[in-house]
């Protein structure tokens, strides 16, 4: 949007310890998907909590020193954190060493945990009116809550020729599902997933398994995935073609898969939300009528009906979801921290 402004972007955990990082965040991801209970039950303890100082000490003892050298070499205008960790990282340094940098929080949940809270932070920018609500509850000042939406790639407000995606994807012109959340254990559920792709038939399905090449070998290797209509992928980055042609998304609710699907227009089933944030964008989802939670095969039957029966009614709801995101534009995330730019 601006030729004038260089943006770096920096995975903190990879970039700093790019041999330690990947083993913490198996981990955090193993402790999710096996004890989501337990994960829950962390999460709504310190909802309306700040980072705690044994966090802030391992996060000190792990990032500090290095994150301030970078940031002493880019010499940046503006810092964005899109997590609270690094969030909490930046607010540390500007309130003990000095750095004057201004400090801007793009919240990428449907939710406001007390983690993303910090009194350094000099803007936030959030996906509805009920998370700058959350905020304010929390004592942070009105007029530095923007509300922005969440930004995702540009690819996903285009709209596609259909047929030239399908042609690309080797796909028909029917009925079709797609199933994303390989990484975080929806495609492990198999006997979930064999009763899905029983309508094979009458529906087509992609299965995008992400990095999880083991769950791509054994869907591929089992005899109940091997059809014309059934496509497995693994690490797509064009998923917003996929999203295209799709009329039925079936995923774990992450913020920025449920944002992606939502700039699409995409109606959408949310598998086993983990308690916590992922919950959390459910319920806002629901309650404003972009999706559904997947309860039991039932609500499966119910969808896959309609998508045979009632396939005008389907592409009728898609577009009715598509009119209700002109409440935000995609550029205004972006036009927001430029404006911070311009100010400094």
């Amino acid at each position: 949007m601006s030729p004038d402004v260089q943006t770096r972007v920096l995975e903190l955990g990879s970039f700093l310890h790019p041999t330690m990082f990947p083993m913490i965040f198996n981990a955090y991801r193993k402790t999710i998907t096996s004890q989501p209970k337990l994960y829950g039950m962390v999460y709504r303890s310190h909802y309306k909590k700040k980072i705690g100082r044994l966090s802030q000490l391992a996060l000190h003892r792990i990032f500090y020193s290095q994150t301030s050298e970078v940031i002493s070499t880019l010499n940046p205008k503006v810092i964005v954190c899109t997590h609270p960790f690094p969030n909490a990282v930046v607010s540390r340094l500007k309130r003990s060493n000095g750095l004057d940098t201004p400090l801007c929080t793009v919240i990428t949940d449907y939710d406001a945990h007390g983690t993303w809270v910090s009194s350094e932070t000099n803007r936030y920018l959030v996906s509805t009116p009920e998370v700058k609500n959350k905020l304010i509850a929390r004592g942070v000042p009105s007029e530095i809550v923007q509300v922005t939406g969440i930004p995702v790639h540009p690819n996903f407000w285009q709209q596609r020729d259909k047929d030239q995606v399908r042609a690309e994807f080797g796909l028909k012109a029917m009925p079709t599902v797609l199933v994303m959340g390989g990484g975080w254990g929806l495609v492990k559920q198999v006997e979930l997933l064999k009763y899905m792709v029983s309508w094979h038939e009458k529906i087509q399905f992609i299965f995008v398994c992400g990095n999880n090449k083991k769950a791509m070998e054994e869907l591929e290797s089992d005899p109940s995935f091997q059809h014309e209509n059934i496509k497995i992928l693994g690490f797509v980055r064009e998923v917003d073609k996929l999203m295209e042609v799709s009329d039925l998304l079936i995923t774990k609710p992450g913020g920025m898969t449920v944002t992606e699907a939502l700039a699409k227009g995409l109606p959408m089933l949310f598998h086993e939300p983990i308690p916590g944030q992922e919950e959390e964008n459910a319920q806002y989802f629901t309650s404003n009528g972009f999706g559904e939670e997947l309860k039991s095969v039932e609500t499966i039957d119910y969808w896959f009906h309609r998508l045979v029966t009632q396939y005008d009614d389907v592409v009728e709801r898609r577009q009715m979801l598509t009119k209700a995101l002109h409440r935000y534009n995609p550029e205004d995330c972006s036009r927001a921290i430029l404006q911070m730019i311009s100010e400094e």
